[in-house]
């Protein structure tokens, strides 16, 4: 079976905006071009949208699709039992989400009372889930099963306040390091302050503290745009390598 660019756009529920783009960035190339100039998609190409539109479901960037569809050890069927897992991911955070808000709903209407562990542990849990889906296999690798296990048991135990309380250090330290990059002087007490507050945000997570770990994890952010794209996003600036240098300064 073959398809015109408007008929495959119809199949798969996109525009043909979308498919010239993927097109001009390589990801979805026709299979031919016919003589009236209008591009001919067949039933691979099918195949590969239906994959491109998986990852989509699951946030990946077009950049990534495309880094692993062109992966020389590329594997449809893997590929499909790995976007499996992740939906089932996907589907089991929204069930604990729903989970969640019923229950709130009924402590509201003085049904039940919540204690306040329990209105946050879906969103931990669902955090949990993310960074796993996400970023699992890399740190696994880096600091092993058992250390990940701990430091994701020891996040699904804090306390509200805890949390707060770690999420105001994150902020602090995003604001410090825009105001860093304006003048990036390691020995200044500013910088200092940066490596103290990426420190202190670790630990409420982390079984345990070392400072080889610690510079494992900025190597890290650096060399995987996933991870530098978490800072630099939330600082709207790149700041992920400042960091890096910070840490290594004050871990020396």
């Amino acid at each position: 079976m073959k398809y015109t660019i408007k008929k495959l756009a119809q199949l798969a529920g996109v525009i043909t905006r979308t498919l010239r783009y993927y097109d001009e960035i390589g990801l979805l190339k026709p299979s031919e071009i016919n003589e009236n100039n209008y591009r001919i998609y067949n039933e691979k190409n099918v195949n590969k949208l239906q994959q491109i539109l998986f990852y989509r479901s699951l946030d990946f960037s077009l950049s990534k699709i495309k880094q692993l569809l062109d992966d020389p050890d590329f594997s449809r069927l893997k590929a499909l039992k790995d976007q499996q897992n992740l939906l089932l991911e996907k589907r089991n955070q929204v069930d604990a989400l729903l989970t969640n808000i019923t229950k709130t709903i009924a402590d509201y209407q003085g049904e039940i009372t919540m204690t306040d562990k329990e209105k946050f542990a879906a969103f931990k849990k669902e955090q949990l889930e993310k960074n796993e889906a996400e970023f699992g296999t890399e740190i696994r690798q880096n600091y092993g099963t058992d250390v990940i296990e701990q430091s994701n048991k020891k996040y699904g135990q804090l306390s509200k306040e805890d949390f707060d309380q770690m999420e105001k250090i994150e902020s602090q330290l995003i604001a410090d390091l825009v105001t860093l990059k304006q003048n990036p002087d390691l020995d200044s007490a500013l910088a200092k302050k940066i490596y103290q507050e990426h420190k202190s945000w670790l630990q409420f997570t982390w079984p345990k503290y070392t400072k080889e770990m610690h510079k494992g994890l900025v190597e890290m952010y650096v060399s995987d745009e996933r991870f530098a794209k978490y800072y630099n996003d939330k600082a709207q600036s790149d700041v992920t390598s400042l960091l890096k240098d910070v840490v290594e300064h004050y871990t020396a």
